[in-house]
């Protein structure tokens, strides 16, 4: 456990023979390891351990039992690959990779294509994967740190069983202390690089949550009138193979002007769904989203002149944060107010008419200022468009326009300007998190949308979040909607709550109330270990 940028993850990597170090030696099962060892010795290091990373989804499109008999025969030939049913090995190794599987609980899941399982069951299938190269240490970095509190508890039981049957040294990197809690025999504190603290998971963890800061109070907003009205909306998702996974039908849902209202729900519930429709990033079958602009509504799924204005008006923050590695943060904010910044819509339609290209067509390109990189270029690429012509219709601002815009918005979040001549990669987890709220907010947009961007970061970390996310909407009364899978992060930074499962609004109102019956709903045991000390933010 430790803060982001502690050195945890950099362990992890040394310690499966990806990364070199410079003094010191480790021993794994008899083999020992310098800093000037032979890469064959580092070669021997990686077939003895097997690491999980949390974002890695990397299976194959095949059954989930040839998923794992690939990586039992790649023991012997060095590749992924299957025997003939004809090879006299064959029996052998699909048995071998059904015992795995039961490990895992996924058996009954044999036949079934590896890329329609559950989140939690991929996550599973992923273990059992590196289970089968017979490791003698088994390194889980942040495992499902990303998931809803039922898969996550899937995970952690796949992890115990595994650990009790199979007798498997198992290091684990997680920032959530119930995780611990929950699987730890010992645990081991990481700060700057060194051992902080060691001992019984409960002791330590008592003693790392002593850095927490207070949280600040939120301000109450009362009857506020709707910023957004999702209106009459339907959706039906099919999967080939699986039928219909996702049915939101009527839904109707008032996003208050002012307040912060999270969506909480289970994985495949709809929130993801529902956001993307609420952001204009996906359509519904029926329906409408209709956003306030001044004294009339804009439906933001139908195209339309004022559509652009509300986009303007409109702060996306992903998953993973869109900072660009090769920029300095004052370049960046000088790039965010090239495409959000006031009396920009009009340049960019006068360029738009010189270069012939049509206000749909620049509606359209406008879009994929709130869409992932990698989605805002599949849409360039089927406009027959480069990501030039962002530069010729949206340029960027001068360093001291840029600059101007961001002190207030760096005082609010507790930023020293010096980290406006940062790069991404010199700045801290935390710094990096308020940097991406600092982009969003220089263009003073009057509604943010956060897709569980806090996902994996540590709890001390997530407190002065929590507490910088409230100071932009007491300062500047934006409205904010956020998803997020913790529970208690939600019960400490939001006005209300809504809780989705199945495509329905289960129950809409107070956050504590809403988050508790969504804990009851979950049937995930490690919730109940986090005790009276433990961080409001460091659960689920």
């Amino acid at each position: 456990v430790g803060k982001s940028g502690s050195g945890k993850s950099t362990l992890m990597k040394i310690l499966r023979g990806v990364e070199t170090f410079d003094s010191g030696r480790i021993e794994i099962d008899g083999l020992e390891i310098t800093s000037d060892s032979e890469p064959e010795i580092m070669h021997k290091q990686r077939q003895v351990t097997a690491i999980h990373l949390q974002r890695d989804f990397g299976l194959w499109t095949e059954s989930t039992l040839n998923n794992v008999a690939k990586r039992v025969y790649s023991r012997k030939t060095g590749y992924e690959t299957i025997p003939t049913k004809y090879d006299p090995e064959y029996e052998e190794v699909m048995s071998e990779s059904m015992e795995y599987l039961k490990l895992v609980g996924l058996q009954k899941k044999a036949k079934q294509l590896a890329t329609i399982l559950s989140g939690g069951e991929k996550q599973r299938l992923l273990i059992a994967r590196q289970l089968a190269k017979k490791p003698k240490l088994l390194l889980l970095d942040e495992p499902a740190t990303m998931a809803c509190p039922a898969t996550k508890q899937e995970v952690l039981d796949t992890i115990k069983n595994v650990n009790r049957e199979l007798g498997i040294t198992t290091i684990v990197v997680s920032h959530l202390p119930e995780v611990h809690r929950y699987l730890a025999d010992r645990l081991i504190w990481l700060d700057k690089g060194e051992i902080r603290d060691e001992g019984k998971p409960e002791e330590v963890l008592d003693r790392f949550l002593s850095l927490l800061g207070e949280a600040d109070p939120l301000i109450p907003r009362l009857d506020a009138p709707p910023a957004i009205k999702v209106v009459n909306l339907y959706k039906r998702n099919y999967l080939v193979g699986t039928g219909e996974v996702l049915k939101i039908e009527d839904l109707n849902l008032d996003i208050r002007e002012g307040e912060i209202t999270s969506l909480i729900g289970s994985s495949g519930a709809g929130k993801t769904t529902l956001l993307k429709i609420i952001q204009g990033l996906a359509r519904p079958d029926e329906g409408s989203v209709l956003y306030k602009l001044e004294d009339s509504w804009v439906d933001i799924l139908e195209y339309s002149r004022e559509r652009m204005a509300v986009r303007r008006n409109l702060g996306i923050m992903y998953q993973e944060f869109a900072l660009s590695p090769h920029e300095t943060v004052l370049e960046q904010i000088g790039y965010k107010l090239g495409v959000k910044g006031q009396d920009v819509i009009e340049h960019a339609r006068e360029v738009a008419d010189d270069l012939e290209i049509s206000d749909k067509v620049l509606d359209v390109i406008y879009t994929l200022t709130d869409m992932t990189e990698e989605d805002a270029k599949a849409v360039l690429d089927k406009l027959g468009l480069t990501k030039e012509v962002f530069g010729e219709l949206f340029p960027r601002f001068p360093a001291t326009e840029a600059k101007k815009y961001a002190e207030p918005v760096f005082k609010v979040l507790d930023l020293d300007l010096s980290v406006l001549d940062k790069y991404p990669h010199q700045l801290s987890g935390g710094e990096k998190v308020r940097v991406s709220l600092a982009l969003l907010l220089a263009t003073n947009p009057k509604i943010l949308i956060l897709d569980e961007p806090f996902g994996d970061i540590d709890p001390i970390t997530l407190r002065d979040v929590s507490n910088a996310i409230k100071r932009i909407n007491a300062e500047y009364e934006t409205t904010i909607l956020l998803v997020s899978h913790h529970v208690d992060f939600v019960r400490e930074i939001s006005h209300r709550a809504v809780l989705i499962d199945d495509g329905a609004i289960l129950m809409d109102g107070d956050p504590a109330q809403v988050c508790d019956l969504f804990v009851s709903r979950c049937n995930a045991p490690y919730l109940k270990l986090t005790s009276e000390t433990t961080s409001p933010v460091g659960k689920a």
